[in-house]
């Protein structure tokens, strides 16, 4: 009988402890799997919240609401948007000294529904200009005086109008070569290198409280790093108020190098600025010789052999381009305290400014999203080293 109850008590017991570890395994396999679905629940904008702001650039049909696919897409990933064009000077005048906000109205009161950050693209740059804002009645070249006035006016209109709803502004966009020397415009032609300060004094008038940034692309470049940290310490010991600096992100697959880039991101904090990368995306096509950067101007002709994925990209190549996301996004996290925004250059690949420059007609995919909205794999691995960071 002794036996008998040995016996029964042992195999209780062995269930039991089966049974322990059964649901020990269960439950960890359980948690794992919430784990994952937690995260695919996020969205870019909530897995980095609290690090820096995950913002994109809104085109024309998104603002009037056309694309409505796109459009959910941005409510759900983002928190802080950028126009793509409709802030630039050319698209806001419709003759001199007359205006056409509907546009910029639409992209502003879009951000405030949504409860984004709103910043405004751009004040003074060389292109996308009118070409009458250098020029008199009888189409002379203005002086000093004149442009100094049309400078004003301009800034003074646009930064007024949205003064406490736009948040930030790049004031200045591109005035540096990648040689670092300041870019010989029109702007600087007429009014040497004091157009930089007074475009930053008149955004300050007109909304003391908007962080101003400058703007530009390749800063990773040495020679335009430093040409552009120059020019910046000049501002900054002329007493301008000056918050933030711009790295346009407009890189590939395999340059510029990250550590370049890196130098860049702490370079510009030194000085005392918040760090924004303004224009992220990342380019799988091959590029012309001596077409890099963003420089607007460029263009080379359409051929086959530099449009050769119409049809997807291969898998080496999409394993080189999350890997060159998630390379960029480590160094992004690791400077998290002088980050505040990542913002990227479109909304989903199909509506990516790459596809058209520098050579038009072409297929590419820069972004996190592709041509249907759906997110690429890469989306899931920046979510999970956010987490992680």
């Amino acid at each position: 009988m002794y036996r008998l109850q040995n016996s029964i008590f042992k195999n209780i017991v062995l269930v039991g402890l089966i049974s322990f570890v059964f649901l020990s395994c269960k439950t960890n396999n359980s948690e794992e799997q919430d784990e994952v679905v937690a995260e695919k629940m996020l969205s870019l904008k909530d897995a980095f919240k609290g690090k820096f702001l995950i913002g994109t650039a809104l085109n024309l049909n998104q603002i009037e609401g056309r694309a409505t696919s796109d459009i959910a897409l941005i409510k759900e990933q983002f928190n802080s948007i950028v126009a793509e064009n409709c802030m630039k000077s050319e698209n806001l005048f419709t003759a001199q000294g007359t205006y056409d906000f509907t546009a910029a109205d639409a992209f502003v009161k879009f951000g405030e529904d949504n409860n984004m950050v709103v910043h405004g693209h751009t004040l003074i740059w060389h292109s996308q200009l009118p070409e009458w804002f250098f020029k008199d009645s009888l189409g002379n070249q203005i002086d000093k005086v004149a442009l100094t006035e049309r400078m004003k006016s301009h800034i003074s209109t646009v930064v007024g109008r949205y003064k406490g709803r736009v948040k930030s502004w790049d004031v200045v966009n591109e005035a540096v070569l990648d040689n670092g020397e300041l870019r010989k415009s029109k702007f600087y032609e007429i009014l040497g290198d004091s157009y930089l300060k007074l475009a930053f004094e008149f955004a300050h008038q007109a909304d003391p409280e908007a962080e101003l940034y400058y703007n530009d692309y390749n800063t990773s470049y040495p020679e335009k790093r430093a040409g552009i940290i120059k020019m910046l310490s000049k501002l900054q010991s002329e007493g301008v108020q000056l918050d933030g600096m711009g790295m346009q992100g407009h890189v590939g697959v395999d340059k510029p190098t990250i550590a370049e880039f890196e130098k860049s991101i702490t370079a510009f904090a030194d000085l005392g600025l918040k760090v924004a990368v303004t224009e992220f995306d990342i380019t799988v096509l091959p590029f012309p010789k001596n077409l890099d950067g963003a420089e607007v101007s460029n263009n080379a002709e359409y051929k086959e052999e530099m449009n050769p994925y119409i049809n997807g990209i291969p898998d080496s190549l999409n394993v080189k381009f999350t890997n060159r996301y998630l390379d960029f996004f480590k160094v992004f996290l690791k400077h998290q305290d002088k980050m505040e925004k990542i913002t990227f250059w479109g909304v989903n690949d199909g509506n990516s400014w790459r596809n058209d420059w520098p050579i038009a007609g072409r297929t590419d995919y820069p972004l996190l999203f592709d041509r249907e909205n759906k997110a690429k794999p890469v989306v899931d691995s920046i979510i999970k080293l956010a987490l992680k960071n």
